[in-house]
């Protein structure tokens, strides 16, 4: 294979163990080649980088094993240029599969030229992704909790669920917290209510009988600060994450936020996981492909078998996911007519995906030109072809049993 790089190392990395491989340039046509084992501690990693340094490397290629490249990439990635690959695209010869023959393969790859990095975003973004996930899985713990407490509830014959919308809002947390502290009475529970919920007191008696006794004080009491300390920790990394954006990043959510169904929690995760600088995607099209939200391509022998969507960001799927729900049911906006367009013929799930396709190649265009979101408007479609919605308008009257005659208005 012809020679790209000319010094250039492989690491095939493992929790307890990194196995490198070094390729340099020795005398005449000849390549040299050392393979040493690293402890993946930070001394380890730290005798690694001099390594690496006595050999004059300046390319690094790793597979993407895990979580376990991370502490590899921390102390490296002052020093050399790195490359984070996809293991998929790297599988050696059936047969040959060793610590030592997958570093070497990885290495004469890197020195050919033949891999393709992964997209690994700078320090600062990467930390803020790590705060935008956590917090996303608090939110989903709290959102179990409070299924829990729905259960538990169910179990002793109270159905405040029933007459109120939210049992946790302020109504329904008073009412819960005065059974955890022992009172049973009806009437006194249901003159808790406030605001719109007080016409509904007669049902709020009756809902609230039931069988609330010791046991049931103490598993909803734990439930409630359960609960409260999600609270807490949602807002502390909410906080954090405000703090942990600078003045670019929190004007690109802002930015963001000009996407209809997009607000501002969707727009720090667009922000953390996409970031802002758009030159590392050379496409919109190139970053609906690394977001898993395009079709796949599978073609052989001329016939074209699945279109699959492949993998992405699982993190920027949730949120693409939730604020395209939300889009689709804005008013007057192209992302909902979009979506109403598309799914009598295609479905709700591939209609949503062409709604989170839309919104990425805006994201890209928008922080390609710094301009925030121009709405085509809810009636694009018609004004893009008004032949067609006539067309199509003129044969629901006609299956509808009437004859259609259409004259021109006159200006």
């Amino acid at each position: 294979m012809e020679t790209i790089f000319q010094r250039v190392a492989g690491l095939d990395v493992h929790k307890a163990q990194v196995t490198a491989c070094v390729r340099a340039p020795g005398p005449g046509d000849q390549r040299l080649c050392e393979v040493r084992e690293f402890a993946t501690t930070v001394p380890g990693l730290l005798a690694l980088a001099d390594w690496l340094s006595s050999w004059r490397v300046t390319d690094v290629a790793m597979e993407a094993t895990g979580v376990y490249w991370q502490p590899v990439w921390h102390i490296l990635e002052d020093d050399f240029a790195l490359m984070l690959v996809n293991a998929r695209h790297v599988k050696n010869v059936p047969g040959r599969k060793t610590d030592v023959a997958d570093a070497q393969w990885l290495c004469q790859l890197m020195e050919a030229g033949l891999l393709r990095s992964s997209f690994v975003p700078p320090k600062q973004q990467r930390q803020l992704r790590a705060l935008t996930r956590y917090r996303k899985t608090q939110i989903a713990e709290r959102q179990r909790e409070a299924n829990r407490l729905h259960k538990a509830l169910e179990d002793t014959g109270i159905k405040l669920g029933c007459v109120a919308s939210d049992i946790l809002g302020k109504s329904g947390r008073a009412m819960l917290d005065a059974l955890v502290s022992g009172t049973t009475d009806p009437e006194v529970l249901a003159d808790l209510a406030l605001g719109k919920l007080r016409p509904k007191i007669p049902q709020l008696r009756e809902a609230l009988q039931g069988r609330f006794d010791g046991q049931h004080q103490i598993l909803i009491g734990a439930i409630l600060s359960h609960l409260d300390f999600l609270d807490r920790q949602i807002t502390d990394l909410t906080t954090a994450i405000e703090d942990q954006m600078g003045p670019f990043e929190q004007a690109g959510v802002v930015l963001a936020c000009t996407i209809p169904g997009v607000a501002e929690r969707a727009g720090q995760v667009f922000v953390a996981e996409i970031g802002t600088d758009m030159s590392r995607f050379p496409s919109a099209a190139h970053l609906a492909s690394w977001a898993g939200q395009c079709p796949g391509n599978d073609q052989s022998a001329g016939k074209r078998r699945s279109g699959r969507t492949r993998k992405g960001c699982k993190w920027l799927g949730i949120a693409l996911q939730e604020a395209a729900l939300a889009a689709i049911r804005s008013k007057d906006t192209y992302l909902a007519a979009q979506y109403q367009r598309l799914k009598p013929r295609l479905g709700h799930a591939r209609a949503i995906g062409a709604v989170k396709h839309s919104m990425l190649i805006a994201y890209w265009h928008m922080f390609t030109t710094g301009e925030a979101y121009r709405d085509l408007g809810g009636d694009y479609y018609q004004r893009r072809d008004p032949e067609r919605a006539t067309k199509r308008l003129v044969a629901k009257l006609q299956d509808l049993g009437h004859d259609v005659t259409l004259q021109p208005r006159t200006a």
